[in-house]
C-alpha cells in the first residue's frame, strides 16, 4: 500500500480536490481518484471530504492507494497484431469492434483479456484489476495503435507524457462533406453533453480544452479523406470536433446525423501513427499502423 501526503500551496489552491490530486499524482486516473474520495479514503486535515471540496491553502491531504490486485478478468487466447514490443511497453494494432477493457456487458473478448494471455503477469497494475496495462484507450470501433504498459514504472512515465501532450497521435479519417481549407485547427473545449450523458459535446463553459489539427489528404465528391493530429486527448475528441464544424466522421453512430450509403460498423477512424519516448532508454519510438482492409477498400470505392 502506498501513502500520499500533500500540503496545499498557492498553485493548487481553490481546485476541486479530485482535480488537485490528479495534478499532483499523474499516475492515477481522475475516475479512480473520485472513487476513493467517495469511499471516504481521502482525508483533508484529518477528516474525509466530498468530491466537490475545494482545497484551501495549507490543507493537509492524506490518502492510501492499495497495492494492485490480481485481475479478476480471465486471460483469453485472442490473436494480437503487435506493432512494437519491449520489456516496458507493447503497441497493439487494435481491430474494429474490440473493446479495450472489461466493463458492464463486456467481460470477455476485450483487449485486456488478450493482453493477460500474451503478457501473463507483465502488465502495470496502476489502473486497477479491470484495466491492467491500459494507460490510454481508443473507442470500440476505432482501429489502430494503442500503447500498453507492462510495468508501473513505465505506466507513470507514459502517463506524464500523455498529460504533457508530448505523445504523437495521428489519425486517419473520412468525413462527410468536402472541406474547403487544406488544413485547419479546431480549438474548442469538450465536456459531457447536457442533453445525452452518453455523448460528449463542445462545452464552452466547464469543458476541458481540446485541440485537433486536421489536414486534407484527398477530396471526393461528397467526402474528404483527412489526417487528424491530437494536441490533447479528450474522449471522442476527433469525432466531436469534426461534427462541430459540420463534417462528422463517416459511419459515426453517435455524432453524425447523415446517412451513409456504405455498410460500415461504426466510424471510419484509424489511429495510424503513435510516437512516444521509451520510458527506460529515453529513445523516441514511432509506430505506424497500416490502414485496415475495410478502410482501404472504401477509399478505392470513393
Amino acid at each position: 500500500m502506498e501513502e500520499f501526503h500533500f500540503s496545499i500551496e498557492e498553485s493548487t489552491e481553490g481546485l476541486r480536490i479530485d482535480k488537485c490530486i490528479s495534478e499532483l499524482v499523474d499516475s492515477l486516473s481522475r475516475s479512480y481518484i473520485q472513487k476513493i474520495i467517495k469511499e471516504g479514503a481521502v482525508s483533508v486535515n484529518g477528516s474525509p471530504v466530498k468530491v466537490s471540496y475545494k482545497v484551501k491553502l495549507y490543507d493537509e491531504i492524506v490518502f492510501f492507494v492499495p497495492d494492485a490486485v490480481e485481475p479478476d478478468v480471465c486471460p483469453e487466447n485472442i490473436p494480437l497484431d503487435i506493432l512494437y514490443e519491449d520489456a516496458d511497453v507493447v503497441v497493439i494494432n487494435k481491430p474494429k469492434g474490440m473493446v479495450v477493457h472489461p466493463a458492464s456487458g463486456h467481460y470477455s473478448g476485450t483487449l485486456v483479456n488478450a493482453l493477460l494471455y500474451h503478457c501473463h503477469d507483465s502488465l502495470s497494475g496502476i489502473n486497477g484489476c479491470l484495466r491492467p496495462g491500459i494507460v490510454h484507450r481508443i473507442d470500440k470501433d476505432t482501429t489502430g495503435s494503442l500503447l500498453v504498459c507492462k510495468t508501473d514504472a513505465a505506466h507513470k512515465v507514459i502517463a506524464r507524457q500523455l498529460k504533457k501532450h508530448s505523445v504523437t497521435r495521428c489519425y486517419r479519417a473520412i468525413c462527410h462533406g468536402v472541406l474547403a481549407k487544406d488544413k485547419g485547427t479546431i480549438d474548442r473545449p469538450i465536456g459531457r453533453s447536457g442533453k445525452d450523458r452518453k455523448k460528449m459535446a463542445v462545452v464552452e463553459e466547464g469543458g476541458k480544452r481540446a485541440v485537433t489539427h486536421y489536414k486534407v489528404l484527398q477530396r471526393f465528391e461528397k467526402y474528404t479523406y483527412i489526417e487528424c493530429t491530437l494536441e490533447t486527448g479528450r474522449t471522442h475528441q476527433i469525432r466531436v470536433h469534426m461534427a462541430s464544424i459540420g463534417h462528422p466522421i463517416l459511419g459515426d453512430p453517435l455524432y453524425s446525423q447523415m446517412n451513409s450509403p456504405f455498410k460500415l460498423e461504426g466510424q471510419t477512424l484509424h489511429a495510424k501513427t503513435l510516437g512516444f519516448i521509451q520510458p527506460r532508454t529515453k529513445e523516441y519510438i514511432e509506430v505506424d499502423a497500416p490502414l485496415p482492409q475495410y478502410f482501404q477498400h472504401l477509399l478505392e470505392i470513393l
